[in-house]
């Protein structure tokens, strides 16, 4: 079963920037939509970015737009999330996941795997 694997994360200051990577071994990542989520203690689940399996439109939630960006390097099979200007309100733990169906829909949880994450803090 295709298990992504999250990587990445760590302590950084505010303003500070991290790039995340999501990886998943015997499966070719080009086939799936990937979504970065994030999730905080006491809070909801909160969809950040998305890019499909042919890398069209990318979206991002209106709270990391501008300063987050999403790619995928085929060659590597490897999905990143690349995060400027970080802020404190951007702690979370950070999961990608791989949804089957190829494009981004807003309901992607029921339908993908996700890994077991990477935690993002931002302090000063």
């Amino acid at each position: 079963q295709l298990q992504p694997v999250e990587s990445g994360g760590g302590l950084v200051e505010p303003g500070g920037s991290l790039r995340l990577s999501c990886a998943a071994s015997g499966f070719t990542l080009d086939h799936y939509a990937i979504t970065w989520f994030r999730q905080a203690p006491g809070k909801e689940r909160e969809g950040v970015s998305c890019i499909s399996s042919s890398d069209g439109s990318p979206v991002y939630a209106d709270s990391v737009k501008g300063r987050f960006t999403i790619s995928r390097d085929k060659a590597k099979n490897t999905v990143y999330l690349q995060m400027n200007s970080l802020k404190p309100e951007d702690t979370a733990v950070y999961y990608c996941a791989a949804d089957p169906r190829l494009a981004c829909y807003k309901d992607f949880i029921v339908f993908a795997s996700w890994g077991q994450g990477t935690q993002v803090t931002v302090s000063s």
